[in-house]
Parts: structure tokens; sequence; C-alpha cells
């Protein structure tokens, strides 16, 4: 693979925001080096070795931290030693709201971009539509059930195409130094309402239960989630509980110039595919 100063280095690449980003830079003729422990350019969070070849020509780097705090830090100081200009970090909405160490790769994602001493911008983003097909949820949703301690609290859900487009037009585009933006979805919806929007879109039963916090922590010690994960996770929906992601934020708008992707077309569109059935 070629490189040139200006390359940008996705970082992720094969992830669920990476592999929307690579596609839609390169189609807009924008030279990308696209990185992950399986993609085109090898980068390992926890082999350093990897970083200086991923490194070499970049100028611009999207960073999604690694679930580890400690080597963020030593990777941005060693990117801008290499020549990297401009950061873009995609972080959780609410991140600047939670206590301190709820999120501790994401604080020191946060932190490292901000004293890093070049252009950084931050992506303060809410759960992912794309939750519901390829990740968390999915494999719950597919079996006709599922349960979280969501304490009824809705959630602007936001698409990871918005996420991609937002991110591509902070690495390529000037003007937004310093700044850390707020994306979501247009309207705010329950997750008991989502489910009834797959379902519906699905032609198939799905329901939602509520759960206590103590509840869900023995589903899933029940199904062998190891308790790093199940603590983790049980932060989130503490964020979610405590209203730090209920309002619709207006950041696809003030970047793209356009209303984000609804809820009920992200779930047409993917029972489409039968990813539901």
């Amino acid at each position: 693979m070629t490189t040139n100063s200006e390359d940008i280095l996705v970082l992720a690449a094969t992830g669920k925001t990476g592999r929307r980003l690579v596609p839609r830079l390169r189609a807009a003729g924008h030279p990308v080096r696209a990185a992950s422990r399986s993609a085109e350019v090898r980068f390992d969070w926890s082999d350093r070795d990897t970083w200086p070849a991923a490194l070499r020509g970049a100028a611009t780097v999207y960073l999604v931290p690694s679930g580890d705090p400690e080597p963020t830090a030593p990777f941005v100081q060693q990117a801008t030693e290499a020549g990297v200009r401009r950061f873009v970090l995609l972080s959780g909405r609410g991140m600047d709201r939670h206590a301190s160490g709820l999120f501790p790769n994401v604080d020191a994602a946060e932190r490292a971009v901000r004293d890093s001493g070049v252009e950084w911008t931050i992506i303060r983003a809410n759960n992912f539509n794309q939750n519901f097909d390829e990740d968390l949820w999915h494999a719950p949703l597919r079996a006709g059930r599922l349960a979280l301690p969501t304490g009824g609290v809705p959630e602007p859900f936001v698409d990871v195409q918005d996420v991609a487009d937002v991110a591509a037009a902070l690495l390529t585009s000037d003007g937004h130094h310093g700044r850390a933006y707020d994306i979501s979805g247009p309207r705010a919806v329950t997750f008991e309402e989502a489910v009834a929007t797959i379902a519906a879109a699905a032609g198939r039963e799905i329901r939602f239960e509520e759960l206590t916090p103590e509840a869900y922590r023995a589903e899933l010690l029940a199904d062998g989630v190891p308790q790093e994960a199940i603590t983790e996770v049980g932060n989130v929906f503490d964020v979610l509980r405590a209203r730090h992601l209920a309002d619709p934020a207006d950041g696809v708008r003030q970047i793209l110039g356009r209303d984000p992707i609804r809820f009920e077309d992200y779930a047409a569109r993917t029972a489409a595919t039968g990813a539901w059935s």
C-alpha cells in the first residue's frame, strides 16, 4: 500500500463505524490507511511494533479508543511525533458528565487528544442503532426477548452511517478544532418502543422486558459474561438512567446540514435484510 504525507489513518477500520467511514472517504478521493488487527494495515493496541507502520505517512487519525486506557497517550504522542496534525476521536454521549473513572479508557482517550498539541475534535455519540443488529442486543432480539435495566428512560439512538458521515466531515474539513459534538438520532424512543418498532418491521413477535440492575447482572452472569464486561455495560445503563443520553442533540445537523437518520427507517431497512428473522 502506498503512503503519502496526507493519508488519513482510520483505526478500527473493520468495526461498525470504520467499515462505513473508509469507503466514504475513498469515494471522495481521500487517501486512507484502513487499520485494525485484520485490515489491510495491521494495527494492534497491545502490539506497539504495529504502530509505526500504521502511522507512516498519516496526517490525520480517526481514533476509536482502546479498551485499555494505558496505551492511548503513548500512541497519541508517537502519532504527533510521526507527523499527525489532527485527531478525530469517537467518544460517548455524556462522557463530560459521568462520574470520574466510570469509563477510564474513554477518559484517557479524550485527555490524550486534548493534550496532544495538535488539532482535535471529539464525537460524542449516543448508543448506535446498529447495536440492535450487529452487537449487544442482536442475539436476544432474534431469540424474541430483550431484557434491560433502562428505567424507562428514552434515548435518541444514532445511526452508524451518520457517525461515519460526521467523522468524514471532521477529518477532511477545517473549523472544528477544540470542539466536542454530541450526535444523536432525531427523536428519543424508549427501548420498549424501539423493540416494538423492530418487531413490526420484522413481522414477528419480539418483546421487551424491563429489569432491575440486579436482575440484569444476574442474567449476564448466568450467560457466562465476564464480570469486567458486566461492570462496563452496567455503567452504560447507569448513565442512561441518569438521563445523560435522553435529549436529542443537533450535532448531525450542525456538521452535515441535514437531519439524522430516523430509527424507523433504520429498522425497516435492516429488517429487509433478515437480521431479526
